[in-house]
């Protein structure tokens, strides 16, 4: 039930509309002043606010201004004599949502002020939705605590409060565009859009249209005007994902559009300013495709302000456990999952250790994924996983790469010691459990721990 604070300094006005708001659902508080009115909206909760503009000591216009100041979504009705419309009019530009004159028909009333309120729900809905996307992408939900990780983070913190242009490199499936949200929603530019544009996707022509915008009849098929992304990141965020696969053509475009913070729609001559944040992404090394001459280098070196690198999976697999323990945790708490699926088991995650996860970690959310769906107990087994993952199980121990000249012994020591660092790690440094999976006694572990100086 809403709350609606009435503010008028007559006595009758307040009792009326409070009878009327009360016949309509509504429940309402009452004060004669604005100095009354201002101590109410400080302790009790507040939907809308419907003050006279003629007041003694503060005016409805100056109680306008301190409601807009402590809260100013609240929606402001302004009730108005004929005489004061010039007033009323100028409280609609100050933020009041509406004016209605004395005396009002009473349905007039009570349509303004369930559209007010609507609007006001809206406004505070996209408020908590805002506020539940910065939480989901909070540089301390991106999973891992591995020493790349933890680089990442520190770089997230220290460049999100700037206006910097930040180049993001890493394989397909490392979580670039994550980095990138989590850069935005911890940005000053929060509030703000962050637009999303995958540089790969569109043809050249599309592209162009897709940036910049175009104006009605720019070409066949433009058959109204459309805005570009540079103009609706204003105030926000670009994202551009794949920006190694930009055209030559288009990165002349953007290199002007970074120089001058302006844009030009297609087929148009006015110039339109523009205010955005240059977030950019690829799978490539964006120097050699410099030396390469696929990439202007001064482009390049206006990207590149700040660059993170995303480290494939292979390469931080002690992050493998919490992924794993993230991913179950999405897809069983699904409202729509059935599984009864709590946690993994070791030998399921050493197979997971000794994957090459091309994917990497999308690849590894997949696989975690269709595991769930087909776990019939509590914990994910090897058999939960797919053929392909399970085949590939010593696919890590590279025989042809071994150096020529390295002699039996020599190899088989570095497994060895490689097979004992791997099991520690996923038993979570248990020499019990990490015995188990290495099918020997614990005294025998103890024993090669201590070869290997690993007892430490």
């Amino acid at each position: 039930m809403e709350n609606i604070l009435i503010v008028d300094d007559e006595k009758n006005y307040p009792m009326i509309i409070g009878e009327l708001l009360q016949e309509e659902g509504y429940t309402s508080l009452t004060a004669s002043s604005g100095m009354e009115a201002l101590d109410i909206l400080n302790t009790e909760l507040i939907d809308l606010v419907l003050t006279d503009v003629k007041m003694p000591g503060m005016s409805g216009i100056q109680l306008l201004q301190k409601i807009k100041e402590i809260k100013p979504d609240i929606p402001v009705i302004i009730m108005t004599a004929y005489g004061s419309v010039e007033k009323a009019v100028e409280a609609m530009h100050m933020g009041a949502y509406t004016f209605i004159l004395k005396p009002f028909e009473n349905q007039a009333l009570i349509a303004h002020i369930a559209k007010a309120i609507s609007v006001y729900r809206i406004v505070q809905e996209n408020s908590l939705l805002r506020e539940a996307v910065r939480s989901r992408y909070s540089f301390d939900n991106i999973i891992g605590k591995s020493k790349p990780m933890q680089e990442i983070y520190e770089i997230i913190k220290k460049v999100a409060p700037s206006n910097a242009s930040v180049l993001i490199e890493g394989e397909s499936g490392t979580g670039k565009e994550l980095v990138a949200k989590s850069i935005h929603y911890n940005s000053p530019r929060k509030s703000n859009p962050l637009v999303a544009v995958n540089c790969s996707a569109f043809a050249e022509t599309l592209l162009e249209s897709e940036l910049f915008g175009h104006e009605k009849g720019a070409f066949t098929g433009a058959a109204a005007m459309k805005k570009g992304r540079f103009e609706i990141a204003d105030k926000g965020s670009l994202f551009l994902d794949e920006i190694g696969e930009l055209p030559i053509s288009l990165q002349v475009k953007l290199l002007r559009v970074l120089q001058e913070k302006t844009v030009e729609r297609v087929g148009g001559t006015t110039t339109i300013p523009v205010d955005f944040r240059l977030i950019a992404a690829t799978n490539k090394n964006l120097e050699d495709e410099v030396k390469k001459g696929r990439f202007r280098e001064d482009l390049f070196y206006r990207l590149n302000v700040v660059k993170t690198i995303i480290p494939p999976l292979r390469e931080r697999s002690e992050d493998i456990p919490l992924l794993v323990k993230h991913f179950i945790d999405k897809y069983t708490k699904d409202p729509h999952s059935v599984s009864t699926v709590s946690g993994i088991n070791p030998e399921a995650i050493k197979i997971l250790y000794d994957y090459q996860w091309k994917g990497n970690v999308r690849e590894l959310e997949n696989i975690i994924e269709r595991a769930v769906i087909f776990c019939s107990g509590t914990s994910i087994t090897p058999s939960d996983l797919p053929l392909q993952v399970r085949q590939n199980m010593t696919s890590t121990l590279d025989l042809d790469g071994i150096p020529e000249g390295v002699g039996l012994a020599e190899t088989l020591t570095a497994v060895e010691k490689r097979m004992i660092q791997r099991a520690m790690r996923v038993s979570g440094n248990v020499q019990t459990k990490a015995a188990q999976l290495l099918g020997i006694g614990k005294s025998g572990l103890n024993q090669k721990l201590k070869k290997f100086n690993l007892d430490k």
